[in-house]
């Protein structure tokens, strides 16, 4: 370890300032650009002693937990907190800019749909068992210390609150010390609580689980491993006034907010399209909406996440019709000649992106592309191969979905004839 003065040039992708020495870059996390800082240096890695200068955009974090002086140590759900709003939203937005043009797409790039504080519906936590109390919280950045958390700015109310049940559950649901994860998300019903990371969970545990979950109000559902433990009453979510039951483990977007702004970016380029693909469709985010104006097929590898969607779309009345299918699009996309009858596809896929789907997209005639991404450079190598196809990237929209993170949503629309 050497201590050194640095000054600080950018920020990179994930949110740390940049300063370079005479050995290359040097990544410090919770610094801004323009600032001079002290430094305990491992490496590549830096660590904040002092300031000698600090810059105009420094604000005070939300919250107590954040930053290299958090109570506990440095909560690693959050990076960004320390930056105000007009400088952080530039900096996300500029991660999209650069991902694109690392692929040679010069599109123009709206302004950042924001995010507010207290909006995450969907939460994953850290926790383990100590002598005395479940520790639940966020890991360390690099680590697998555990920052156990008293406040989070960014959770939703539904969640914060039950902070004390959620340590009930969880030391309920092991005896040893070995970490694990909890995933919580806010239905309409209660929370849906999500345990993964346990080796096995004894038929004493669940008894446990079951008796503390009993003596509770609001809690929806407790499974294993996606099987349930304990379900007082069915978790619901609400797309746009259509009800769906998701499965144990179901992913959902994190927040409502940034779920109906791509769901209405989604429907305005779609527009009248009669019969729409939603590729990568999980439990019914787009294809339920889509299905209100449109004969929709949508397409998902996870077989409980579309049963899901397909029992709300049987189960909702107005609809128009939507067939489902079962499909890995990574082994087997829907192929040019399958593609031939819609007018219109959405893709949302996860972080590795849809490029052998891209690959027969770009051979199509489909009018109206919605491609949805929470990786901007996976969307980049998939606008790119549908450009390369004739495409023309109508609008890119980042959203902040993950406030205070370097992750950053992105709803891009394309057009064919």
């Amino acid at each position: 370890m050497s201590t050194e003065t640095v000054t600080i040039d950018s920020l990179g992708a994930q949110g740390d300032g940049i300063a370079h020495g005479a050995a290359g870059p040097i990544y410090v996390p919770f610094s801004l650009p323009g600032e001079k800082l002290a430094i305990a240096r491992v490496k590549n890695q830096g660590t904040i002693i002092s300031y000698t200068e600090t810059s105009s955009e420094r604000i005070t974090p939300a919250c107590r937990h954040f930053g290299p002086d958090g109570i506990g140590g440095s909560c690693g759900g959050c990076s960004l907190q320390h930056m105000a709003k007009p400088a952080y939203n530039a900096f996300k937005r500029s991660l999209v800019i650069a991902a694109l043009k690392s692929k040679g797409i010069d599109a123009p790039v709206g302004e950042i749909i924001e995010a507010d504080p207290g909006q995450r519906r969907r939460v994953v936590f850290a926790a383990r068992r100590t002598e005395k109390e479940l520790l639940i919280g966020f890991n360390q950045a690099e680590s697998h210390h555990i920052v156990a958390i008293e406040e989070c700015p960014i959770a939703s109310a539904g969640i914060l609150s039950r902070l004390d049940a959620l340590k009930k559950i969880g030391w309920s649901a092991t005896t040893n010390a070995d970490p694990f994860r909890m995933t919580v998300i806010e239905t309409i019903s209660g929370l849906d609580i999500a345990l993964d990371g346990i080796k096995t969970l004894a038929d004493k545990d669940r008894r446990a689980i079951t008796e503390t979950v009993l003596a509770m109000r609001g809690i929806a559902r407790v499974s294993f491993n996606g099987e349930v433990v304990i379900e007082p009453q069915k978790p619901v979510l609400d797309f746009s006034g259509i009800p769906v039951f998701p499965p144990p483990g179901a992913f959902t977007q994190a927040t409502i907010t940034a779920e109906e702004a791509m769901a209405r970016l989604t429907l305005q380029h779609v527009g009248k399209a009669k019969r729409v693909a939603d590729l990568f469709a999980g439990i019914g985010t787009f294809a339920l909406r889509l299905a209100r104006t449109a004969q929709v097929l949508a397409v998902e590898s996870e077989e409980k996440a579309l049963k899901a969607l397909d029992f709300a779309a049987r189960n909702t009345q107005g609809l128009k019709p939507v067939k489902v299918e079962k499909r890995d699009l990574f082994r087997r996309p829907l192929m040019t000649a399958e593609l031939k009858t819609f007018d219109a596809v959405v893709f949302d896929p996860p972080r590795a992106g849809a490029e052998a789907q891209c690959k027969e997209l770009a051979r199509s005639s489909v009018k109206k592309i919605v491609a949805v991404s929470c990786n901007p450079l996976s969307l980049a190598r998939d606008l790119a191969l549908l450009t390369a196809g004739g495409y023309r990237i109508d609008s890119v929209t980042p959203i902040d979905q993950f406030l205070w993170s370097p992750h950053v949503e992105v709803v891009a629309t394309l057009s064919k004839g």
